[in-house]
Order: C-alpha cells, then structure tokens, then sequence
C-alpha cells in the first residue's frame, strides 16, 4: 500500500500496558467510525506496514485503546509508539453538501460570486491560524481563509467551489 493512496487517521502516543496495547490519538471528528476496525497501516521507515488488531476500543473521545495481533510486550509496543498511523482512502466517510476533504478539493476551479473565475485550488496550507485556501491563477497566488461563511457550493460534479468572499481579500492579490 503506497501512502499517496492512504489518509492519515492519526498517531500511536503511548504505550498502554504491559501486554503491548497502545492508545492511537484519532485526528478525526467522528472517532467511533474507527473503533471496530480489522487493520492498519502503520508508517515505520517510511514504509506502510499492515497490523492486524485483536482487540480494540474507544478510551477518552479521541483514543483508540488497540491490542495489535503478536505485539505483546512493552517492549514491542514502544518500538511504535510515535509512529503514524494510516487507512486506505477507499475508507473515508463520504462527505456531503459543502464539507470536504482537503485533498478532495485540490484541482478544483474556484469561482467567487462576485469576480468570477479566480484560479484552481493548488493546495490548502494548514501551518497558520486557520487553514488556507491556496489557489492559483496564472502565476499569482491567493489565499483565502477557509471560513464557512465564504463556502457558498462543493460541487464535485463539476469540480468547482463557488466562494463568496469579502470585497477587497482576492482584489489584493489581483492588482
């Protein structure tokens, strides 16, 4: 299983007892999909390597309480503590209306109510305050914070994102 074809669902943070078990922080907003889960990818050396779960529950909202199959000692279980950890993207919820997965929307043309065409969604940028919008048209970058408010329409069918942003944020970028 090659990573481009995978989502990151989240990081194993500790050790959970001296039988090998491990808490996953789940980065998700629905952790309860995952707690029956069969399989995992795990990244270790840059690699993905399937674990198979023998037991595994929800401990305290977002951990994943996992006893993987042949990890059975602190020992073992250290050597993935840190490691992250992942899911083959066939696994993903679908999302409806105008929720998205970030890597869903890269491609998209990106129309503002009032300007038009403004560009193609190049990539969100997620290492500021609120995640970013990058989008590109022509060889000028804008970036539009992700706001509720401005996501007038998701339209996977078309692959557009029609916007509705405030006068004066993408005219800056435009001059």
């Amino acid at each position: 299983m090659r990573k481009e074809d995978c989502f990151y669902l989240g990081k194993i943070a500790k050790k959970f007892s001296f039988k090998g078990e491990v808490l996953i922080f789940l980065d998700t907003d629905e952790p309860e999909l995952y707690q029956n889960l069969e399989s995992i990818f795990v990244l270790m050396n840059r690699n993905l390597i399937p674990f198979f779960i023998d037991q595994a529950a929800l401990h305290k909202d977002k951990f994943l309480r996992v006893k993987f199959e042949d990890v059975d000692s602190e020992e073992e279980a250290d050597n993935l503590v840190g490691s992250e950890v992942y899911l083959p993207m066939d696994m993903l919820p679908k999302l409806e209306g105008n929720q998205f997965y970030y890597h869903e929307i890269i491609g998209f043309r990106v129309v503002d109510q009032r300007l038009g065409d403004i560009g193609t969604v190049n990539s969100i940028i997620e290492n500021t305050a609120q995640p970013l919008f990058e989008i590109y048209k022509g060889d000028k970058q804008i970036l539009i914070p992700m706001i509720d408010e401005f996501i007038l329409e998701v339209n996977r069918t078309t692959k557009e994102l029609l916007l509705n942003t405030p006068v004066g944020l993408v005219d800056l970028y435009m001059e």
